[in-house]
């Protein structure tokens, strides 16, 4: 057994404490460690960073402690327990790292918890200890691991089979809401900190009706219990997933407030996320990549199919909604429009493709910059895209027997439930004999090559009409078309995105072949006249939208602290902006079709 003492030692300076004690430490000299990333954001974090303070005994002596890397350490040999004495700084506000101070403390189990070397596989004790200091209001425990002694706060001791399990349990710690719900005979969780004043019920229902029409597709429920646990904040976005819990960070105003029976699309966008990781359940936490099982979190781990568990996830967790009958038809194609657009409105498309995109995601996708709509295609929007044509393809050519849920089944009962991992192309093995059609092709466009997709063809063969049209504004993200109108007019742009900056215009991208980019603006550059007008960044978007396309606009900006003059000339906004018509179709074959794809029959 591994023992962990977690200690909430200061929340002012918003320091944990850890004591590690290791019964049979490596008798050559105990290595420990932390990771160097968490499953689920692929992106080197380098935790050990946070530690402020370590330290090695045994009987009391003090022993010496080896740095042998950014995150590893080895302590001189000793052949009795070895305890190990730690303090972590926690002050990132994010779901993959932790933060502690006087209001909360959340942790998320690879920022805190040291692995031992050699031992990774023995079974884990971690004991929470509760806070010595007195916080305004009483704290509670929000945890999913397995209990083995604890009061009725939380606080004591769980256990966990082996360090992987340890480090996949987030906690929250503090004085928050709690609801609960059941779905399929398994109790349900969800823990909201930061804020108090929304409709618990209304929140409870509406997932446990996403839920359980995920646990109704894959046909069974592989956990005892599951825990959200939600932090609230102005303004943030967030979620990261784990085996039988996740965590999400989320704006506090798109909460659903008490006695509003509206869906807002800020609501909408908080089920979608739920949804979402609520899905990794099964796709990626069990249903994972092979080279996931072999490999450990020190390093990259490299594979070209991130757009199956993510991309295939983003797909479903819209289409869950509007299946549970939380949303309406005319919700989810609203939602839809907006992936479609995101994917549009990046060049980036036309030069990365979606294997690429996985492989390439530890150097780009999470280290994106102000040209990254040039450059990348993010395997979330385009893997939902391309999930999506796959699932109506499958549906059309099959006549109805077979659909992408059937495949998901069978990823499921292959690989997840049997714990074997996934190998490179085994999806596209899965779908060859699941429906046993021969879509080669279109995995190779969609998969390896830069078309693009073709959406419209395969969306009008159920009664669904997507067009793309002219962006009206910063903030037309798509939709369905309820003015006729809106398809017959045109607008101008630059190839742009700018915001406000003490009472001035900040570009903050500049898009490939736009008007902008023609002119020599670029990412960072600080307009400060427009015509010789000063403008807030609403006026010159009003300004652009009531120039002429070819008329001459000129433009003061500072670079860094250099002042330049540059004549920029507005085009016709690109065709980006996807909107769908929704008119019912007269064809009740093709009227079938839609309801069984929207319905999950099939």
């Amino acid at each position: 057994m591994i023992d962990y003492r977690l200690k909430l030692l200061s929340p002012q300076r918003h320091i944990f404490e850890v004591e590690l004690t290791i019964q049979n430490p490596d008798p050559d000299g105990q290595v420990v460690y932390l990771p160097a990333w968490i499953r689920g954001s692929y992106l080197i974090r380098d935790y050990a960073r946070h530690i402020v303070s370590i330290e090695a005994n045994a009987n009391g002596q003090q022993l010496t402690l080896n740095k042998l890397d950014k995150q590893s350490w080895q302590i001189e040999s000793v052949k009795q327990p070895l305890t190990i004495n730690y303090q972590v700084y926690a002050w990132e506000l994010t779901v993959r790292s932790a933060h502690f101070d006087n209001t909360h403390a959340y942790f998320n189990g690879p920022a805190l918890f040291l692995a031992v070397r050699g031992q990774e596989l023995m079974p884990c004790r971690l004991e929470v200890v509760a806070p010595q200091f007195k916080p305004q209001k009483e704290w509670w425990v929000a945890f999913s691991m397995k209990p083995e002694k604890i009061d009725d706060r939380g606080f004591g001791t769980y256990q966990a089979d082996d360090y992987e399990t340890l480090i996949d349990h987030p906690g929250e710690i503090g004085d928050y809401t709690e609801s609960r719900f059941e779905v399929a005979g398994c109790n349900h969780r969800f823990v909201v900190s930061g804020v108090k004043r929304f409709d618990h019920e209304k929140l409870s229902l509406h997932l446990s009706q996403i839920c359980e029409k995920q646990v109704e597709m894959f046909g069974e429920l592989p956990v005892q219990d599951y825990l959200f646990l939600l932090r609230v904040v102005d303004d943030g976005y967030g979620g990261l997933e784990h085996k039988n819990s996740t965590s999400l960070i989320f704006p506090r105003d798109d909460l659903p407030a008490k006695h509003d029976h509206k869906i807002t699309s800020g609501y909408r966008r908080l089920l979608a996320l739920c949804s979402h990781e609520y899905f990794h359940l099964w796709n990626v936490k069990r249903i994972t990549p092979k080279v996931f099982l072999e490999k450990n979190t020190q390093q990259e781990v490299y594979t070209r199919q991130l757009w199956v568990f993510e991309g295939i996830t983003s797909y479903y967790d819209e289409l869950m909604l509007v299946r549970s009958g939380v949303i309406s038809k005319q919700d989810y194609f609203e939602m839809l429009a907006e992936t479609v657009t995101r994917v549009m409105r990046g060049s980036g498309r036309l030069k990365q493709t979606l294997e690429e995109s996985s492989f390439d995601v530890w150097t780009k996708f999470y280290k994106q910059d102000e040209n990254a709509p040039n450059a990348i295609v993010s395997y979330y929007a385009k893997g939902a895209l391309f999930a999506l044509l796959l699932d109506l393809t499958i549906r059309l050519q099959s006549n109805g027997r077979s659909s992408l849920d059937q495949v998901m089944r069978e990823m499921w009962l292959r690989y997840g439930k049997q714990g074997k991992g996934v190998p490179e192309n085994g999806i596209e093995t899965i779908v060859a004999e699941v429906t046993s059609l021969d879509l080669q092709s279109l995995f190779d466009l969609g998969l390896r090559s830069t078309d693009e997709l073709p959406l419209t063809e395969c969306l009008s063969a159920f009664g669904v009409e997507m067009k793309l049209l002219p962006a009206k504004s910063f903030d037309d993200r798509g939709g369905v078309i309820r003015d006729k109108e809106r398809e017959q007019k045109s607008y101008t742009g630059i190839g742009a995105k700018w915001t406000n900056k003490n009472g001035g215009i900040k570009v903050q991208q500049v898009f490939d072949d736009g008007a902008a980019q023609r002119a020599g603006i670029s990412a960072g550059d600080e307009i400060v006249a427009v015509d010789g007008l000063r403008m807030t960044a609403k006026q010159f978007e009003n300004y652009i939208v009531d120039t002429d396309a070819g008329d001459d606009i000129e433009v003061h900006l500072f670079r860094r602290d250099q002042l330049m003059s540059l004549l920029l000339q507005p085009q016709l906004a690109a065709f980006d902006t996807c909107y769908f018509d929704l008119t019912e179709p007269s064809d009740e074959a093709v009227k079938q079709r839609l309801s069984d794809w929207l319905m999950g029959n099939g």
